[in-house]
């Protein structure tokens, strides 16, 4: 039992933007390696365009080598409506679809205005429904955007109310490119939480501007207990510049097991798993700090 919910993105969000791609047997690997460590819910692929994000090419060959295991909750990335069409061809558990908060984030990310991809959103969280899929949506930029700037937040919870009328089973707040602090977290939360009271949120935090463990604990003071988070911190937005890693899940594991708050990973197995990671990427070291730094207090070293 745990009292936040980790979703692990490094699968997904976390090789999308990565100089190397790994092969389908290696990102097999990877997965096991993250179920192991605990994770139960996972993004693996992303049903997008493979000449625009050749990373997540192999997505139908990933699905039907991972198969459906017990217990596993996988989530498949859609931009669009032929994305959810190839995604309902899959053994893909969940949905994950994309509106977006700005308009010329959208334009450059999907070719559609916010309201169009709002639009697009909806009809996909109704089809998804339809079909038996469990099936989430993530606001991109909430927080702000690389292009237009601050974004407001009642535009953010105006499109949370107009989302929610298809129900999901969450949405999402991302800060797609790592510009939001704690306060701007905290009253973003609050507004999208009265404009949606029934509908469960979820966040995600890039660390460009080094706030998104910070900002992780303000979302979870403000009552989300469903966080994003990617191993050793590796990710980042193809469309968004300078759109550094996810907040790392060996950090925010650290931050809340240490606060008496239960997430259900093994820390020490996460962290043994950036030697690897990082060989595999052909990265000197990750973003994540605990992995090099290690738990505290250290486990006692056995004399022999």
């Amino acid at each position: 039992m745990s009292d936040v919910e980790i979703i692990e993105v490094a699968a997904r969000d976390g090789l999308q933007n990565q100089d190397v791609a790994l092969s389908t047997e290696d990102k097999l690997t990877l997965i096991s390696h993250l179920i192991a460590a605990g994770a139960k819910r996972l993004e693996v692929a992303s049903f997008v365009n493979p000449k625009r994000v050749p990373q997540m090419a192999d997505a139908e060959a990933l699905l039907k080598g991972l198969g459906r295991r017990p217990g596993i909750t996988t989530i498949g990335l859609v931009l669009n409506e032929p994305g959810l069409e190839r995604a309902l061809r899959t053994e893909v558990d969940e949905i994950g679809v994309v509106a977006v908060a700005s308009d010329t984030f959208g334009i450059r990310n999907q070719k559609q205005t916010s309201a169009e991809s709002t639009a697009m959103a909806k009809r996909v969280i109704a089809r998804a429904r339809r079909e038996g899929r469990r099936v989430q949506v993530t606001i991109a930029v909430a927080f702000g955007c690389p292009f237009e700037g601050e974004v407001p937040a009642a535009r953010v919870a105006d499109m949370a109310r107009e989302l929610a009328t298809d129900l999901p089973l969450e949405i999402a707040l991302a800060d797609t490119v790592g510009v939001a602090v704690p306060a701007q977290v905290t009253k973003l939360v609050r507004a999208v939480r009265e404009a949606v009271p029934g509908i469960p949120l979820r966040c995600h935090f890039h660390n460009t501007r080094n706030t998104g463990i910070a900002n992780a604990w303000a979302a979870f003071e403000g009552g989300v207990t469903r966080l994003d988070a990617s191993a050793g911190g590796i990710g980042g937005c193809p469309f968004a510049p300078k759109a550094t890693g996810n907040i790392a899940t060996e950090d925010l594991i650290y931050l809340l097991e240490k606060s008496g708050i239960r997430t259900g990973f093994d820390l020490e197995q996460i962290c043994n798993l950036a030697p690897w990671l990082a060989h595999a990427l052909k990265l000197d070291r990750l973003p994540a700090m605990v992995s090099r730094a290690g738990a505290f207090p250290p486990k006692p070293v056995q004399n022999a």
